[in-house]
């Protein structure tokens, strides 16, 4: 059984390219799986135009899941872009 972590996040920015691009380099790190959920859409972590196309604003607020062996320490990281303010 693979481990699962997840985390809520209020965006301090817009999920556009740049911000997006950084979360999916941040995911491609790690070997399980990971997504970003708002209101009733999901997107994998991996894909900058799914990230993009969840049209998540700046004070909406997004789940991070992920699965696998070292998921606490993807949802960390994803956190930790989808945190930093442009």
């Amino acid at each position: 059984m693979s481990a699962s972590s997840e985390r809520s996040v209020v965006l301090p920015a817009d999920l556009h390219a740049r911000p997006a691009g950084a979360l999916v380099r941040a995911a491609a790190a790690f070997c399980g799986t990971a997504e970003v959920v708002f209101q009733e859409k999901s997107a994998s972590a991996r894909s900058v135009l799914a990230i993009m196309g969840l049209g998540a604003r700046a004070g909406a607020t997004v789940l991070v899941r992920a699965a696998g062996d070292d998921a606490e320490e993807a949802v960390a990281a994803i956190v930790a872009v989808l945190l930093v303010t442009e």
